[in-house]
């Protein structure tokens, strides 16, 4: 039996009592890996850290308990991922009102601009086009789209809660609220600096055509135009509209109708992915084939669930929370990691790769969008990625025994449950 020197006892021991000391701090340290300590549990020895004495805005504050007093885990000085369209300013006007979310007012959304639009029965978003691709959601009540192809062909549609359209950038178009309340809808712009307000107006181009020029073009006598609005319409009060069936007849083109429609129901579709957690619903260009510059995924999460950690190697991630109240950590190399809480109307955003949850805080679903400029709704799962690398290999990272690494969700639930 080989002896133990009195090096070799000491090695062993100095060993023992280093790993000792990696577990003892790494016992202190979970939930919390930074030093020095941040967050609330950090301040029980000194409560008043925490206290904030200074000018307060209760009611605003109330909203955003994650930020008032963040997680532990969070960490760095990230961008800030939420804006709303509830302090954008309304533009009003007879028919309805339109209020937007640009990059000047949300400055990490570089790849898409939001839009929140109201129409009254009969109000008219007036005939008009766009230098970026447009994208829509409907959140409330029914309206008529119009379009144009670049071939000629009109299509018309009437659109309902959970229905999409999409216009590619130049093609003209009109929006028209119906009975019995118009409809409510948010547009997304591919370009983060693009502005509902900066569009390219029938009314506009008209106004600003010498009457000669309008006789010619038209065939018209130039007298005829006589009664043209010499100021943009943009929203105004309209009549409503007759049949869809007479509209349809009345925009016939010899050269037929479009190939493909430029309305989809996401929210009637059957969902991608159905758990205990919640639901996900995806229209992209391989279901919503017109759709190649945006993609979308519509996401339901039930009380106490999770949108589980992911990320999106192919584009930013633009967020509309449509109903519900939750929280979302985004993170980041760094390390940086922030934590917003969203209620209704709000927006978030996320860089391309950057790792992300949503987590219901309330006590009803959360319905969240999700939208990318893209041809195709990807993700990464984090449980997919660690239930489908070699379970040892993963151990070593998490220091975790291979039992409970194959616990793991292996089939990208998407979401989960509490």
């Amino acid at each position: 039996m080989e002896l133990v020197s009195r090096r070799n006892l000491l090695a062993v021991t100095a060993g023992g009592a280093l790993v000792a000391a990696a577990a003892k701090a790494q016992a202190q340290s979970f939930g919390n890996p930074d030093l020095p300590p941040e967050g609330a549990a950090s301040t029980a020895q000194d409560p008043a850290s925490i206290t904030d004495p200074g000018s307060q805005n209760p009611a605003l504050a109330s909203q955003f308990p994650s930020a008032q007093s963040p997680p532990s885990t969070d960490v760095g000085s990230m961008a800030l991922p939420w804006a709303s369209f509830n302090n954008a300013p309304k533009r009003i006007q007879g028919g309805g009102w339109a209020r937007q979310v640009t990059q000047k007012d949300f400055s990490i959304a570089e790849e898409i601009s939001g839009v929140n639009m109201r129409l009254t029965a009969g109000g008219i978003r007036e005939l008009h086009w766009h230098l970026a691709t447009e994208w829509a959601y409907m959140t409330y009540g029914n309206c008529r789209i119009t379009v144009l192809d670049e071939q000629g062909r009109a299509y018309v549609a009437d659109v309902k809660e959970g229905d999409l359209w999409y216009f590619p950038a130049g093609l003209p178009h009109s929006l028209q609220g119906l009975g019995p309340d118009g409809c409510e809808f948010v547009i997304c712009f591919d370009d983060g600096k693009a502005s509902e307000f900066n569009t390219l107006l029938l009314t506009d181009w008209m106004a600003h055509t010498p009457p000669h020029v309008l006789a010619k073009n038209f065939g018209i006598p130039a007298e005829q135009f006589s009664k043209i609005p010499l100021h943009d319409l943009y929203i105004f009060q309209g009549k409503l509209p007759g049949p869809l069936a007479a509209d349809r007849q009345a925009v016939t083109s010899p050269l037929g109708a479009p190939p493909y429609p430029f309305t989809f129901s996401l929210g009637a579709m059957k969902p991608l992915r159905q758990t205990k957690g919640g639901e996900v619903r995806v229209a992209d260009s391989s279901n919503f084939t017109v759709s190649k510059r945006i993609a979308a995924a519509l996401v339901t999460v039930h009380p106490g669930g999770l949108r589980e950690l992911h990320w999106h190697p192919n584009a930013d991630e633009w967020q509309y929370w449509i109903k519900g109240k939750g929280r979302m950590t985004v993170f980041n190399t760094g390390p940086n990691a922030v934590t917003m809480d969203f209620n209704p109307g709000d927006i978030g955003y996320v860089k391309r790769a950057q790792g992300h949850y949503v987590e219901n805080t309330g006590d009803t679903d959360l319905m969240v969008l999700e939208v990318f400029r893209s041809d195709r709704f990807e993700d990464v799962a984090l449980s997919d990625w660690l239930s489908h690398t070699p379970p040892a290999l993963v151990a070593q990272h998490l220091n975790l025994d291979t039992s409970t690494i194959r616990r793991i969700p292996n089939d990208k639930p998407l979401v989960m449950p509490d």
